[in-house]
Parts: structure tokens; sequence; C-alpha cells
């Protein structure tokens, strides 16, 4: 089972209603985006955390590595935007090297740390609705706002098939370490093309056999889930409508009056 998967059937908010949970996480990931704020960013950032490692229990050791993985994305993507080589040095800080200057100014510095931020603060409304909402849940959100069947029952397929590529990959790579078919780097390159092929094939064979008991089963092109979650409550949904109007005026009020 994956990590996430497992955090999230684990979850103290798994029964919570996920109609609430989704719209947390959509409007206040929108508001963070639009808002391009530092400050917004940070008031995301620690809501969404809080939320997840106090109110949801997942671990915050697990909950600070998960966010160190998008986090190194981020810093190689924005050493372009912070970093120049000029003739001219600006004004935080340079380096010579030769007749040019590795340098930096303010603006780009500040720049950088607000797309940093922003981005975080969007990736931790994804966590949270990640480590506290199962799929089908989801999925049945988004049939209930109409989003097109299409597309859910591909989103529901690829998630179920996550799941029996990992345990055929991890099946056919205990073999192949049994047979000492990591043993150095040529064996290991080799052998990881036998498996990717293998992968390949297999799951070209069980998608056939998936679609034909589907087939079997009387398939009429929609693919029926039972979900689990409480019904809403007026409590949670006043909140929900509290911080994200509150936290909308503080970024209105953050970019046209400050």
């Amino acid at each position: 089972m994956i990590t996430i998967d497992k955090l999230c059937y684990q979850s103290k908010l798994r029964y919570e209603n996920a109609g609430e949970k989704f719209a947390f996480s959509v409007i206040t990931l929108c508001i963070c985006v639009v808002s391009r704020s530092i400050e917004v960013s940070c008031i995301v950032l620690a809501a969404s955390g809080i939320l997840t490692v106090w109110k949801g229990g997942v671990p915050l050791w697990r909950y600070i590595r998960f966010l160190t993985l998008p986090l190194a994305f981020l810093f190689v993507s924005t050493i372009a935007i912070m970093f120049n080589i000029k003739k001219a040095p600006l004004d935080l800080f340079a380096v010579p090297i030769g007749s040019w200057y590795l340098t930096a100014s303010t603006d780009s510095f500040f720049y950088a740390v607000q797309l940093i931020l922003t981005a975080l603060g969007a990736v931790s409304c994804l966590y949270f609705l990640a480590f506290t909402t199962p799929v089908p849940d989801i999925l049945t959100v988004l049939r209930r706002i109409h989003c097109p069947g299409l597309l859910i029952e591909l989103m529901l397929l690829i998630y179920r098939f996550i799941f029996i590529l990992l345990e055929t990959a991890s099946a056919i790579s205990t073999a192949q370490n049994c047979r000492l078919g990591n043993k150095d780097y040529r064996t290991s390159m080799r052998s990881f093309g036998l498996l990717g092929s293998i992968l390949m094939i297999r799951a070209v064979s069980r998608s056939n056999k998936l679609y034909d008991a589907m087939e079997a089963r009387c398939y009429d092109g929609q693919i029926r889930v039972l979900s689990e979650n409480r019904p809403p409550r007026k409590k949670i949904i006043a909140e929900i409508v509290l911080f994200d109007a509150a936290l909308l005026l503080f970024a209105i009020w953050r970019k046209f009056f400050v």
C-alpha cells in the first residue's frame, strides 16, 4: 500500500465529510496561488500543516519529509531566477568570476522566496486532502459537482492500477534479486530493462482481463463505488467560510493597500 494512502485511511479526519475537506483545500489553494503573497502562503502552510498533523494525526516527521520532496525541486527551479551572471554587480551580493559576476538582486531573491512559499502553500493544501480523504471519496465529490464521468473513471482505473503495477514490480524485483540480477551496474541495467518490458506486457494483459471482467458484470459505462463519510456539519462549513473569507480579505488588503 502507498504510504500516503495508508496514512489517509489511518487519519483521524478519515470519516469527516469529503465535500468539506475538498472545498477547504481547493478554495484555500486558489487564494494562495492567486494572491502570490508571502504572508498568505505562510498562513496557508501553517493552517494546512496544523490540520494535517494535529487534527489528522499524521506524524510530523513524515509530513515534513513529504514537504521536502517538492522543496528540492523548487530550490533547483528558482536558482535561475535568483542568480544572474552579469558584468555589473547587483545589490544583494556579487561573486567575481573573471570579468563577470555571479550576482543576485534583492528583488529577485524575494521573488524566488515568494514562488517557493506559494508553491509550498498550494502543495500543503493538496497534502491535507490526500492525507485525510481516500480517493473513492474524492471521486464521489467530483461526481457530485458534475465533473465529466470519463475523467472520473480514468482516475479510478489509474488509481487501481498503481497498486497492481507496484505489486507486480515488487515481485519481479524480488525474483531478480534472488537470481543475483543486481550484483553489478551492468546486470542492474539489464534487469531494469527486463523489468520495464515485462511490466508493460503484464499491465496490458491485466487491463484486458479487467475489461473482460467488467463486461461480464454488465458494465454500462459507469463504475459505482461506495463512499464512507459523515453528512456535512454547519459548524465546519461556517469555519471554512470564515477562514477563507478572512484569508481572501487579508490577501486583497496586502495586494492593494500595503
